[in-house]
């Protein structure tokens, strides 16, 4: 599989170029051009994360109960993607180390690559964003969106991020949910909501622009219906 990134940081799509007979999994509606003779279908997906119950648990994590299967049956098969929103995108090489991503941030795969929907309780819970975050592992390709520009942060230690600017992390890293002061009430009054205190040694992958922050201040400027 060949990937290439165009338009980078904040207008991002990627052209992939199949193998004969080599599958590309992706986000249902994600993909915007594509060789005529690629065989696309659409699949709750088989392995871990998948069947009904795998679909319904993307689903509540904000993702599409359904995934894309790309096939090509000969080699040089190219197919382009985009993400839902105007950012960045990265090429992840998955190791046996695996990688947890938020929900709205998977866009496609090798289906070598297996997709977990993982509970993180509590923690996700009160952080104000998805509950249910996706959990990576197997090898392969892994593709990443991100709102705006996405950059990466080495983690030797402790490290803290606002929870709406997290792209994906390794699991190598542990993480609590906390306020970013000394104060519960000033942290929410304050605008900056919740973090993510990261432990360990590892990369966190992160986005210049908070989906939800975005959201909010443009519905307040939408008239009412």
């Amino acid at each position: 599989m060949e990937v290439e990134i165009l338009h980078q940081p904040d207008s991002a799509i990627t052209r992939v170029i199949l193998e004969a007979e080599e599958e590309l999994v992706a986000e249902a509606g994600s993909m915007i051009a594509m060789s005529g003779y690629i065989n696309a279908s659409t699949t709750l997906r088989s392995g871990k994360g998948g069947g009904i119950l795998g679909g319904l648990k993307r689903l509540v994590a904000g993702e599409s109960l359904f995934l894309s299967v790309f096939r090509s049956p000969i080699a040089g098969g190219e197919i382009f993607l985009s993400p839902k929103l105007i950012g960045d995108i990265l090429l992840y090489e998955m190791t046996e180390n695996g990688l947890v991503v938020q929900a709205t941030s998977y866009l496609a795969s090798e289906s070598s690559v297996d997709i977990n929907v993982g509970f993180q309780g509590i923690k996700s819970l009160f952080s104000g964003e998805s509950i249910f975050w996706l959990e990576m592992s197997g090898y392969g390709s892994l593709l990443l969106t991100s709102f705006g520009g996405i950059y990466e942060v080495p983690v030797n230690g402790e490290y803290i991020v606002d929870t709406g600017h997290i792209v994906a992390f390794e699991k190598s890293l542990t993480f609590s949910i906390s306020k970013p002061g000394y104060s519960w009430i000033g942290a929410f009054l304050g605008g900056e909501g919740l973090v993510c205190r990261f432990k360990g040694q590892g990369r966190v992958f992160c986005q210049t622009h908070n989906p939800g922050a975005f959201g909010s201040l443009v519905g307040s400027q939408l008239p009412p219906r």
